[in-house]
């Protein structure tokens, strides 16, 4: 899941390199933290949060398969 979101954030970012995540697991349900420049938190974020949301659909879709629970936040 950590690779997924990362691979999504350096598809839409200016600044690839700046691209942090971090995957804290709890048991069946799994945070993933994604910080990237400040430049770029509105590329990842999307007009009135249309992107962030596709993203965390797409995390929700893969997580089902595996029976977990996946948690996006963006950490600015």
């Amino acid at each position: 899941m950590k690779d997924f979101v990362n691979f999504l954030a350096q598809a839409l970012v200016d600044n690839p390199e700046k691209i942090e995540v971090k995957e804290l697991g709890e048991g069946r349900t799994t945070v993933i933290e994604l910080r990237v420049a400040p430049e770029d938190l509105g590329k990842i974020i999307g007009r009135k949060g249309r992107t962030v949301k596709a993203m965390r659909t797409l995390l929700n879709a893969a997580a089902v398969k595996k029976k977990k629970r996946v948690v996006l936040e963006i950490i600015e």
